[in-house]
């Protein structure tokens, strides 16, 4: 455990001389201004690709990896001239709906290859029995159409795909800005996918741990420069987070710590620890950059009032009466 404490100490050295160099403005209650709108939009994932043996790479690498990622953007829109036969397979989204972001995260001037820091490796530590659910339940995702409350809940437009709307907040496939407004007692974030909104209270102690709202129940503390939120009393309904970037499977008892802490006039890092033992062998924590951006966020609709929804179910229905349902209907 000595390297990883030291790895963590000197990238928190680090972040700390990054903020001290630079002062914040201040709210008219004194506390510091993280009020705005910002992205997290990063090909940077959660953890770290096998290719990637270290935290930090040179320019020449990233600049290699975001060439990559484009080209791969690319190919999902290389149709066939002579266009897809009728009855195959038309595809999802082109790029035109994606917006994951095109540069590798930059975090305390450092290229970053994944958003973990701890573990040193880069990778989810996890406990067997918690992977084995993780992997059940998206084995039963593939089979489940009996009814709407079989279906994830972004599909459903309960919350946003992944962990997008967290805690922790991580990017996914688009929509990853986030809206900050701040009061005396309370800090609010408009998560953009799926207009979720997280209400931090600031002081006072958390709900009885029968009341599990979704995004959990968050109390936050200012302290020095950062805003310290501390979360718990998950919804039973976000145990598994699953996204393109990332599958995260979080038990009743998690608890995660969150540090927003401006360290320029159009960053903050946003900092996280997730303790749960029930599922990690260790507490994992990882850094992402926050960016100001001058995008409005827009009402997310959610495919117009759940249209695909009844959409999914009753194309199960075809598939069944057809014949072809047998693994399609969740028995």
């Amino acid at each position: 455990m000595r390297p990883v404490r030291c790895l963590v100490g000197l990238l928190l050295l680090a972040g700390l001389a990054q903020a001290d160099d630079w002062v914040p403005p201040l709210t008219s209650e004194g506390f510091p201004d993280l009020q705005g709108t910002w992205t997290s939009a990063t090909i940077t994932t959660l953890e770290r690709p096998r290719r990637f043996k270290q935290l930090v790479i040179t320019e020449e690498e990233a600049r290699q990896w975001e060439v990559r990622n484009a080209e791969g953007y690319a190919a999902i829109d290389d149709v066939p001239e002579s266009g897809v036969e009728s009855g195959g397979d038309v595809g999802g989204y082109n790029s035109f709906w994606m917006d994951p972001g095109t540069r590798v995260m930059r975090v305390n001037g450092e290229l970053r290859t994944s958003q973990l820091i701890v573990p040193e490796d880069g990778q989810l530590p996890w406990r067997l029995g918690a992977r084995l659910k993780l992997g059940a339940f998206l084995m039963r995702l593939q089979g489940s159409f009996d009814g709407p409350e079989q279906r994830p809940l972004g599909e459903r437009c309960l919350v946003g795909f992944g962990s997008t709307g967290g805690p922790p907040m991580l990017p996914v496939l688009y929509n990853n800005n986030y809206q900050i407004v701040q009061t005396k007692d309370h800090v609010m974030i408009l998560v953009e996918m799926n207009h979720d909104v997280r209400i931090i209270r600031i002081g006072g102690t958390h709900a009885p741990s029968n009341v599990r709202p979704w995004l959990g129940d968050s109390i936050g503390a200012w302290e020095d420069k950062s805003l310290v939120v501390n979360t718990q009393n998950f919804h039973p309904g976000q145990s598994f987070r699953e996204d393109l970037s990332h599958s995260l499977y979080m038990t009743r008892e998690a608890k995660v710590t969150e540090r927003f802490t401006r360290v320029s006039a159009d960053e903050i890092l946003y900092r996280f620890e997730v303790d749960d033992p029930g599922a990690y062998t260790q507490t994992w924590i990882g850094e992402l950059t926050l960016r100001r951006t001058q995008d409005r966020i827009y009402e997310y609709a959610c495919h117009e009032g759940n249209y695909s929804l009844p959409g999914i179910l009753a194309g199960a229905r075809r598939e069944e009466k057809e014949g072809k349902g047998e693994e399609g209907s969740g028995e």
